[in-house]
C-alpha cells in the first residue's frame, strides 16, 4: 500500500467518522446557529467603524478626508450606538440563538427556549451596582458565559418536559397563554441556580460567572492567536474536506467563540488607540486562507480557464465567477480535487503557507490586522481591505497570496492536465478506429 492509500485509509476509517460525529453533535450545531443569528447584525455593528474610525491619518489635510475626522469625532457618541447595540451585545443574538436551536433539537418552541436562555445568560453576566447594570460581559468577553448558560437553560427545560415537570392548563385555554404558563417552571429553576451560583463564585473568587470563565479560559484564548493554531485549524479543515466532509463547518464552529471574544478586543483597543492585541479572526480566514473557496482555488480556476484539456477549461469557466465569491464547489468536485492524489499536497499545503506568510507579516506590523465583521462571500481583496478598515496592505498581502497559491498548484495542475490529454487522445483514437 503506498503512502497515499494510507494516508486516504487513514482519513476515511479514522478522521471522517470523528470529524462527522462532531459536526452532528447537538451543542456544535446549536453554537453554529447562534453565530450565524447574529452574524447580520454583527456585520452592520462593524460596517459602523469605517464611518466611526475613517481610514485616513490624523494629521491628514485633504479637504475630504479633514472633514470625515472632524464628523466622526463631533458625533462620535452617536455613530457608536449602532455598533453598541449591535457589536457591543452580540452576547443577546447569540444566547437566543443557540437557545432557538437547542429548541428546535428537542421539539421545544424555539421561541421560548431562546428567551430562557437569554434570561440564564443576563442573571449571571449583568450585575446591578450602583442603580445601574453593567454591560461589560454583554460583547466579546460574555461570548463563552452566553454559550454555557444557553445549554444549560435549554437542557434544564428539556429535562423538565421529559420529567413532565410543568404546569398544565385546560385545553380550552389559548396556545399562547398554555405556552408562557408552561415555562414558567423552567424560569423559576434557572432563577433559583443561576443567581445563588453567582453570589457564591463571586463571594469565594471575588470575580461574577463571566469573569471567571475568561480567567480559566485566558491561555487558551491566547494560544488560540497563535501561528500553531491557525495551521493545526487549516489542517483539519483541509483534510476533512478532501474527504468530502464540509471541515469549514466543523472548524469555524470551534473556533467562532474565539475569534469573536478577540475581535471584540480588538475593537475596543481600535476606540482607544491602543494597539490591536490579535491577529486571527474570522476576517484573516476568509480572506488570507479561503481565497476563492477552501484551498485558495480562485487562483486555479484562472489556470483552468488556460488549460488545454477541454475537460478542465469547462470546470475553470463554470467556477470561476463563484470563486470570486468564494463558492468553489464546481471545483472541488468538477475537477476534481476531492479525494484526487494530484492535488493532495497543493489542497493542504497553499492555505497553511499562505496562512504563515500572512501570520508572519501581520505580527511583523506590515499588514493591518482585523477589526470587522465581513460576509464570507466578499471578493477577497475587497473582504481583507473592509475587515482591516480599508486599509491598502491587506490587499497587497491577499494578491501575495494569489500568486503563491497559483505558483504552488501550477506544477500539480500540469501533470494532471497531461493525464487528461492522454485520455482524450486515447478517446478521440478509439472513436476515430470504431468509425473507420
Amino acid at each position: 500500500m503506498s503512502l497515499y492509500q494510507s494516508m486516504v485509509s487513514v482519513i476515511e476509517q479514522k478522521i471522517a467518522p470523528l470529524a462527522g460525529s462532531i459536526g452532528q453533535q447537538k451543542y456544535v450545531i446549536a453554537i453554529r446557529d447562534g453565530f450565524l443569528a447574529a452574524l447580520p447584525f454583527m456585520i452592520i455593528g462593524s460596517f459602523m467603524l469605517v464611518f466611526i474610525f475613517p481610514p485616513f491619518d490624523a494629521d491628514t489635510q485633504w479637504g475630504f478626508a479633514r472633514g470625515w475626522l472632524n464628523f466622526s469625532l463631533k458625533y462620535r457618541a452617536e455613530l457608536m450606538l449602532p455598533f453598541n447595540l449591535s457589536m457591543g451585545v452580540m452576547t443577546f443574538f447569540i444566547s437566543v440563538g443557540i437557545g432557538a436551536s437547542m429548541g428546535k433539537h428537542y421539539k421545544l418552541d424555539p421561541i421560548m427556549t431562546g428567551l430562557l436562555a437569554f434570561m440564564a445568560f443576563l442573571i449571571v453576566a449583568a450585575p446591578y451596582k450602583d442603580d445601574h447594570i453593567s454591560t461589560q460581559y454583554f460583547s466579546g468577553q460574555g461570548i463563552f458565559t452566553a454559550i454555557i448558560t444557553a445549554i444549560y437553560a435549554s437542557e434544564m427545560y428539556a429535562l423538565l418536559k421529559r420529567k413532565n415537570i410543568t404546569i398544565r392548563l385546560p385545553k380550552e385555554v389559548p396556545t399562547g397563554v398554555a405556552r408562557s404558563f408552561e415555562i414558567l417552571i423552567p424560569v423559576v429553576i434557572i432563577v433559583a441556580t443561576l443567581h445563588p451560583l453567582n453570589l457564591l463564585v463571586e463571594s469565594m473568587t471575588g470575580m461574577i460567572i463571566p469573569e471567571a470563565i475568561m480567567h480559566l479560559l485566558a491561555p487558551l484564548v491566547s494560544a488560540s492567536d497563535s501561528l500553531p493554531a491557525i495551521l493545526l485549524s487549516v489542517l483539519l479543515c483541509q483534510i476533512l474536506w478532501f474527504a468530502g466532509i464540509h471541515g469549514a463547518l466543523i472548524v469555524t464552529g470551534i473556533m467562532n467563540p474565539f475569534w469573536m471574544t478577540n475581535l471584540a478586543l480588538n475593537q475596543t483597543a481600535l476606540a482607544t488607540g491602543a494597539p490591536l492585541p490579535h491577529i486571527y479572526l474570522q476576517g484573516f480566514w476568509d480572506h488570507y486562507l479561503l481565497i476563492g473557496g477552501v484551498g485558495s482555488t480562485l487562483p486555479l480556476a484562472f489556470l483552468l480557464l488556460r488549460s488545454k484539456a477541454i475537460h478542465l477549461r469547462t470546470i475553470g469557466k463554470m467556477g470561476v465567477v463563484p470563486s470570486f465569491f468564494n463558492i468553489n464547489e464546481p471545483i472541488l468536485f468538477g475537477a476534481p480535487i476531492i479525494m484526487n492524489p494530484v492535488f493532495f499536497l497543493p489542497f493542504i499545503l497553499v492555505p497553511m503557507i499562505n496562512a504563515t506568510f500572512a501570520w508572519t507579516a501581520t505580527k511583523l506590523g506590515w499588514v493591518a490586522q482585523v477589526v470587522s465583521m465581513t460576509p464570507w462571500t466578499t471578493p477577497a481583496p475587497i473582504g481583507a481591505s473592509w475587515a482591516a478598515n480599508w486599509a491598502l496592505s491587506p490587499v497587497i498581502m491577499c494578491l501575495i497570496c494569489m500568486v503563491l497559491s497559483a505558483a504552488m498548484y501550477y506544477p500539480f495542475l500540469k501533470a494532471y492536465e497531461r493525464t487528461l490529454l492522454k485520455q482524450e487522445e486515447d478517446k478521440q483514437a478509439n472513436e476515430l478506429a470504431l468509425n473507420s
